[in-house]
């Protein structure tokens, strides 16, 4: 997992078990820190800050479960990794 300027988004890019490659929003949702700096097991994603966690698969909140993240169009071809980060809109939300 790792994060990168696409656009005028920071967007968080994590390769998830089975092969997937997951954009989503680089920002928890919460308190705008970075989820980068969190832990990814297997498809969950964990903040460092609150430790609101997340499921890449659907970028649906576990906990809270009203969080969602926006998640990116992806093409994977070859090395190379596409992402439309107009393709969603970057999400808030409170605890």
């Amino acid at each position: 997992m790792d994060s990168f300027e696409v656009g005028d988004k920071e967007v968080l890019l994590a390769h998830l078990d089975g092969g997937e490659v997951v954009a989503t929003q680089a920002i928890c949702p919460h308190q705008q820190i970075e989820l980068v700096e969190g832990s990814l097991e297997k498809t969950t994603l964990t903040c460092r800050a609150h430790l609101w966690t997340f499921d890449l698969a659907t970028c649906l909140g576990i906990n809270p479960g009203h969080a969602t993240l926006a998640r990116y169009p992806v093409k994977v071809d070859g090395d190379d990794i596409y992402v439309d980060p107009d393709g969603d809109t970057p999400k808030t939300a409170r605890s």
